[in-house]
C-alpha cells in the first residue's frame, strides 16, 4: 500500500496490531490513503457524492448489512461496466462475495494513540529484522542485483521495504481483496476512495495477472510482498520475470521487488545518494533551520557546525535538509532527495527513516548513535488537541484544534518555547504539554 498521510512530522500513528511482533508488517499508519493521494483526491472531488457514512456494525445485523451490500453490488457492477469491466470479470470476481464484518471491525478499531519514533525504530530495525533482511538479501542476491542494475535502486533499500511491508514475504495478508474493498466501498466512510481501488482491482483481474480468489492481501486492500494498493499496481507494477504476468503474490518475490524498485525509480531515485545521514549539531544550532523547506549543501551545513557523527564533513551528496524526528533531544539527520522518494511509498517520516536505517543496517552499518528521549512518550489525539487549545489560549494560535501536528502547531510550539527560554525545536512533547497545563 503506497503512500500514507502522516499524522505529524514527528509522531507516527500505529494500528492496534502495529507493534505486536518484530516480524509483522510495520506501517506507521493503518488508515489507508493512496500513493497517488493528490491525484485521487482531485478525482474524488469530481465523483458523485458517496452514500452517507453509517456505522453498519452498530445500525444493522450482519444479515441485514449483507442484504444491503448485495443490493449495492448490483449498482456498483453497472458503474464498473461503464468503466470497461466485463460481465465475465464481474461474475468471477463477485462469486461468493459477502459483506465482511471483520473488515469493518478492523477499520473501526484503530487506536488514537501514537508511538514514538524510537519505539517504531526498535521494531523496524530490530536484531531479528536485520538478521532476516541479510538472509533474504543473500537468498535473492542475484535477482536483487539485476533489479538494482536495471532501476538504479540499491538492493538493500528494496530489501528494507520488503522487510517493513511484509516481513520479507511472511506476512502478505490473506484476506480476499475484492471482498475487503467492496465492503469498505459499501460502508461509505471512505467509499469513493475504496470504490476506485475496487475498480482498479477488477482491471487487474481482467488483465489476467491473478485469479480472483488468489488476489489476497490486507483488510484495507494492500497486496503482495511489498503491499501495493490496486491503483499503484496498475501504474507501477512490472513483469520482471517475463512470464506475461505482474505477479506480486507469488512465493517468488521477483516481480514484487522489481515493482518496488520501478516505483522508487519513477519518482526520481538518485543513484549513489543516501536517504540521509545521522549528524551531530553544534551547541548553538539555530533550530529554526531544521525545516524541510530549508536546503543547503553539506559543505554549507558544515560551515554552520553540522557534521557527521564521525566528526567529519558529510560528503557532497546534494542539497539537504535537517530533520529532528524527536526534537532537539534525539537523533538528527541530514536528509537528501532520496528521503522524499521513499516518502512517496509512505509519507510518515518514521517509515522513511525505518526503511533507510534498516537498509543501512542490512548493508553492515551500525545503529543510530544518538540517544532518544526514552523518558518521554507520544501524546494521544486528545492530548494533542489540548495542547493546541492551550497554545491558542496563551496567545500562540495554532489556527484551529484538530489534533494534527502540522506547520501551524509547530510554529506555535516554537513561539511558546521562545517565550519560555526553551530550545526552539517545535517538538510537541509531554513535558511541554505539562508546562502549558
Amino acid at each position: 500500500m503506497m503512500k500514507l498521510v502522516s499524522t505529524t512530522a514527528i509522531l507516527i500513528a500505529l494500528g492496534t496490531s502495529g507493534m505486536a511482533s518484530p516480524e509483522i508488517s510495520l506501517r506507521p499508519l493503518s488508515r489507508p490513503v493512496s500513493s497517488d493521494n493528490v491525484v485521487l483526491s482531485s478525482v474524488e472531488a469530481l465523483r458523485p457524492t458517496a452514500r452517507s457514512t453509517v456505522d453498519l456494525t452498530q445500525t444493522a445485523t450482519p444479515a441485514a448489512a449483507n442484504a444491503g451490500f448485495q443490493n449495492w453490488i448490483g449498482g456498483f457492477q453497472r458503474r464498473a461496466q461503464n468503466q470497461g469491466i466485463s460481465k465475465r470479470t464481474l461474475n468471477r470476481a463477485f462469486s461468493g462475495i459477502s459483506y465482511d464484518t471483520e473488515v469493518i471491525r478492523r477499520d473501526r478499531n484503530q487506536s488514537e494513540f501514537t508511538k514514538t519514533i524510537w519505539e517504531y525504530l526498535d521494531s523496524a530495525a530490530s536484531d531479528s529484522r536485520i538478521k532476516n533482511g541479510k538472509a533474504a538479501l543473500r537468498e535473492h542476491r542475484r535477482t536483487l542485483e539485476r533489479i538494482e542494475a536495471h532501476y538504479g535502486v540499491p538492493k538493500e533499500v528494496v530489501t528494507a521495504v520488503w522487510g517493513l511491508e511484509s516481513a520479507y514475504g511472511t506476512y502478505k495478508g490473506s484476506m480476499d481483496i475484492v471482498q475487503s474493498l467492496a465492503t469498505l466501498a459499501y460502508d461509505g466512510r471512505r467509499g469513493r476512495f475504496f470504490e476506485a481501488q475496487l475498480i482498479a482491482a477488477l482491471k487487474i483481474l481482467q488483465a489476467g495477472d491473478v485469479a480472483p480468489r488468489k488476489m489476497t492481501g490486507s483488510w484495507a486492500g494492500a497486496m503482495g510482498h511489498t503491499q501495493f494498493i490496486p491503483t499503484s499496481y496498475l501504474a507501477y507494477a512490472v513483469d520482471f520475470t517475463g512470464d506475461g504476468k505482474r505477479d506480486i503474490w507469488s512465493e517468488d518475490p521477483t516481480d514484487a521487488l522489481a515493482s518496488t524498485a520501478a516505483y522508487l525509480a519513477k519518482f526520481g531515485w538518485v543513484k549513489g545518494q543516501p536517504w540521509g545521514v545521522e549528524v551531530q549539531l553544534p551547541r548553538n544550532f539555530n533550530f529554526s533551520l531544521a525545516n524541510r523547506k530549508i536546503k543547503k549543501s553539506p559543505a554549507d551545513w558544515a560551515k554552520l557546525g553540522v557534521k557527521g557523527v564521525d566528526g567529519r564533513n558529510v560528503p557532497n551528496y546534494g542539497s539537504a535538509s535537517i530533520l529532528l524526528p524527536a526534537g532537539g533531544q534525539g537523533a538528527a539527520f541530514m536528509i537528501f532527495k532520496n528521503f522524499s522518494v521513499i516518502e512517496r511509498y509512505n509519507a510518515a517520516d518514521a517509515y522513511v527513516i525505518g526503511v533507510g536505517h534498516l537498509s543501512d543496517r542490512i548493508n553492515g552499518a551500525g545503529p543510530i548513535k544518538a540517544n532518544w528521549p526514552r523518558g518521554d512518550r507520544a501524546l494521544s489525539f486528545k492530548e494533542r488537541q489540548e495542547m493546541q487549545r492551550l497554545l491558542t489560549r496563551a496567545g500562540f494560535s495554532t489556527q484551529g484544534v484538530d489534533g494534527k501536528i502540522g506547520p501551524n502547531t509547530i510554529a506555535a510550539v516554537r513561539a511558546f518555547q521562545a517565550s519560555q527560554g526553551l530550545v526552539q525545536d517545535g517538538y510537541p512533547s509531554l513535558s511541554l504539554l505539562k508546562r502549558l497545563q
